[in-house]
């Protein structure tokens, strides 16, 4: 499992109670009790949240906790919630260039603006994104499409035009899929 790292802000009593519990825990705690040098922690970790007691601290990735008392193991289950929801996000995005792709909403993001995408798109959108070449028609027809090579289609083709015109009506951009001698790529 990746390192989880839960950042108890200003805090001292829950840090030494949960200090005590680390050996049982899924998730390294670590005490901050300066805002800069929390921010600094913060960059340097893909995988942390954050417990606090004030509200308008603006900042990503937190719990408050506001009400006392609370039981321990009520915390600790939140705590692991919110981590698989961290862990969840994470699996579902893929950033691409300035473009966002959400594979749970089946979007394509870029600033304010979204697209919504067929589920055979997103794929078409993430096998592209995974190759540094050219993928030719054959490859995308057997790999998204599971079409044999030898039947003749121009379903691929059809796919990419619409794709394109989709992404160059929502977005301005005509350059998102390109066409190579050797098949499409994403620039």
């Amino acid at each position: 499992m990746n390192n989880q790292y839960l950042i108890i802000y200003k805090f001292n009593a829950l840090f030494q109670i949960l200090e005590e519990l680390d050996l049982d825990l899924n998730f390294k705690i670590i005490q901050e009790t300066d805002e800069n040098s929390l921010n600094n922690k913060v960059k340097n970790l893909n995988n942390y949240l954050i417990i606090l007691n004030n509200t308008d601290f603006n900042i990503q990735n937190k719990i408050i906790i506001d009400h006392f008392p609370i039981n321990i193991l009520t915390l600790i289950e939140k705590i692991n919630i919110e981590f698989l929801k961290l862990q969840f996000n994470n699996q579902s995005q893929i950033n691409l260039n300035n473009y966002t792709l959400n594979l749970n909403s089946r979007e394509i993001l870029k600033k304010n603006k979204k697209l919504k995408l067929t589920e055979k798109e997103i794929n078409t959108i993430i096998y592209l994104s995974k190759s540094d070449n050219p993928v030719s028609i054959i490859e995308l027809q057997e790999n998204v499409w599971q079409y044999q090579s030898d039947i003749e289609t121009h379903t691929v083709e059809t796919h990419i035009y619409r794709l394109r015109k989709k992404i160059s009506d929502v977005f301005d951009d005509k350059e998102f899929i390109k066409s190579k001698k050797n098949g499409y790529q994403i620039s």
